[in-house]
């Protein structure tokens, strides 16, 4: 098979960043999902030639970071950068704190982040997927209504459709509400 059509797109693009000993590192990646509500479990696919994967393996550890479509810049250069070229963050302009269960970097950027342990890594081809335990979650909570869903009003989410490009959903994006078959 010479050309496959991945088509997961647009979708979030989760913002994965691990620190081991002095050196912390983030990557995009739009292959990431939870995996279990109890507990809680998230799972991040990346390619064992990234910088990052070496970081998350040594420290056992990474963070999941969603940011607004106002930081689309921070998910560009994760994903364009490489931090073997030296500190990522730095370049891209962002800002982190050190995790409270786990050290890993907490983007200042962030809307929604979950600290995770690692459970295990398997590879699936040409990626590893890393489940993690999430051991911490932070939120803006000013950017959700109380059932959870996005306030638009103070969160605009991107949508990744590739090549530099998003859809940025607001109050003009078409809503469909399903019948309720119960």
């Amino acid at each position: 098979m010479n050309h496959i059509v991945m088509h997961t797109y647009p979708g979030l693009i989760a913002l994965v960043t691990a620190k081991s000993g002095d050196t912390a590192n983030v990557m995009a990646a739009g292959w990431h999902s939870y995996m279990s509500a109890d507990p809680p479990i998230y799972g991040v696919a990346v390619a064992k030639e990234r910088f990052t994967h070496h970081l998350i393996v040594e420290s056992g550890a990474f963070a999941v970071n969603f940011v607004s479509a106002d930081y689309t810049s921070l998910i560009d250069g994760s994903g364009k950068l490489s931090g073997y070229n030296g500190d990522k963050f730095h370049r891209i302009g962002s800002n982190w704190f050190p995790g409270e269960k786990t050290s890993a970097p907490i983007m200042n950027e962030a809307y929604i982040a979950y600290e995770c342990e690692i459970i295990e890594s398997r590879t699936y081809g040409d990626h590893d997927w890393v489940s993690g335990n999430i051991t911490q979650f932070y939120q803006d909570k000013p950017s959700f209504f109380e059932n959870g869903q996005p306030n638009f009003d103070k969160l605009k989410l991107p949508l990744f459709f590739g090549n530099s490009e998003y859809l940025i959903p607001d109050h003009e994006t078409a809503r469909k509400k399903m019948k309720d078959f119960t």
